[in-house]
């Protein structure tokens, strides 16, 4: 679906569920930009709290009733949940609502499918999408469950139709990982190259949308594409920075924004791209300080850092949009540091857009790579400045 065209976009109604957790978003403002960077146009919303998840329906037979009765209301077409449904609940909820039900999983997954470029990217993101839909045959397709039997049937008499379609996705998957492996022994040669050119690498993470690609741009020159959206860039973007006041080169990658409940399909399909991340030597945390969430953003990066095995990276974090912040909440020092995961970290605040506060930016790259030449083995600079 093209999510510039208006006229298409499939009506939804949003629902989010508050099972009491810390990060729940009571305004449904996070899933309603996903919806809409698919390609949704969602016209209501509807929140509840609950102890714990309805087996059956995750939100109760009331208050399904109630989203029945607002989606007729509204004429949606469909109906997107906050949280991720069972394979039961949401055939569940199909039955009893009458309409497509769907997820936050499965919405990431479609704009993941809509931006990936690259081979790889695409392959990445057809794996996660073939293991997200091994579990799900039985959801919509019921002439599936009807037994295909009698001479000449591939799959042997009485073996059912779903039970084909599963050895069939089986099949894809493992094929995708053999291709997945295939680019991931090409990644590891190119990383070797650097490596034995003594390169210092530079990752870009953050929060998607948080700048990240206008961020790299600004030091690059680079025409990466940004845009003011959830997930404007899927594939890794490396570039060579060159450093004047430390005399020398560095690669610096782009990668893809991280999100709150990022689906672990999509962690494990994309860990060859988060290799950039995980071999960095050092971690350009992008954070957006004009989004009154950074706290729980900063968090949540935090938390698939770990899945990746990428939390003892040193980093620098970089509060971007300046130029967007309140006015009563500009910083009066542009440098400072934060405590993140108990270790105070470097701090410095920019604007990628305007280009405030990159050459300070460049200044305290330079000097990182600079100290890293002096350091002895097996330590960081940035723990030098941070114990200071």
């Amino acid at each position: 679906m093209n999510p510039t065209d208006q006229a298409t976009s499939a009506r939804t109604i949003l629902v989010g569920v508050d099972l009491g957790l810390p990060h729940f978003d009571a305004e449904l403002e996070e899933l309603g930009l996903l919806a809409r960077t698919a390609g949704l146009d969602p016209v209501a919303r509807i929140t509840c709290k609950r102890r714990a998840p309805d087996a059956a329906l995750f939100v109760g037979t009331g208050k399904a009733d109630e989203i029945k009765l607002l989606a007729a209301q509204h004429g949606a077409q469909e109906i997107l949940f906050d949280q991720s449904l069972s394979p039961g609940q949401q055939r569940n909820l199909e039955r009893r609502l009458e309409l497509p039900v769907n997820d936050r999983t499965f919405l990431i997954l479609e704009i993941f499918a809509q931006r990936a470029r690259s081979h790889e990217g695409k392959l990445q993101v057809e794996l996660a999408r073939l293991q997200y839909l091994s579990t799900r045959l039985v959801r919509r397709w019921s002439h599936l469950e009807r037994q295909r039997g009698g001479i000449g049937t591939r799959g042997g008499p009485g073996e059912t139709q779903i039970e084909l379609d599963r050895r069939m996705i089986a099949t894809t998957i493992k094929r995708t990982k053999e291709q997945l492996q295939k680019v991931k022994r090409q990644h590891m040669t190119q990383r070797k190259q650097r490596d034995r050119r003594g390169a210092f690498n530079i990752s870009l993470i953050g929060y998607t949308n948080a700048g990240k690609s206008t961020l790299f741009n600004a030091l690059v020159k680079a025409r990466a594409y940004a845009a003011d959206q959830l997930f404007a860039t899927l594939d890794t973007t490396t570039r060579q920075l060159y450093l004047g006041e430390a005399r020398r080169s560095v690669s610096l990658s782009d990668t893809v924004g991280f999100i709150r409940d990022l689906p672990h399909g999509l962690i494990d399909a994309f860990q060859a791209t988060l290799q950039e991340a995980i071999d960095a030597d050092l971690l350009l945390h992008v954070v957006d300080a004009s989004n009154p969430d950074w706290t729980l953003q900063i968090r949540q990066v935090q938390q698939v850092l770990k899945e990746i095995g990428a939390q003892d990276i040193p980093q620098l974090l970089v509060f971007n949009k300046l130029d967007a912040m309140d006015g009563g909440s500009v910083p009066v020092q542009t440098q400072d540091s934060f405590e993140v995961d108990g270790v105070q970290t470097p701090r410095i605040f920019v604007s990628a857009r305007a280009g405030t506060g990159i050459a300070d930016l460049r200044t305290e790259l330079a000097g990182i790579v600079a100290r890293e030449r002096s350091v002895p083995d097996g330590e960081h600079p940035l723990s030098h400045e941070a114990s200071t």
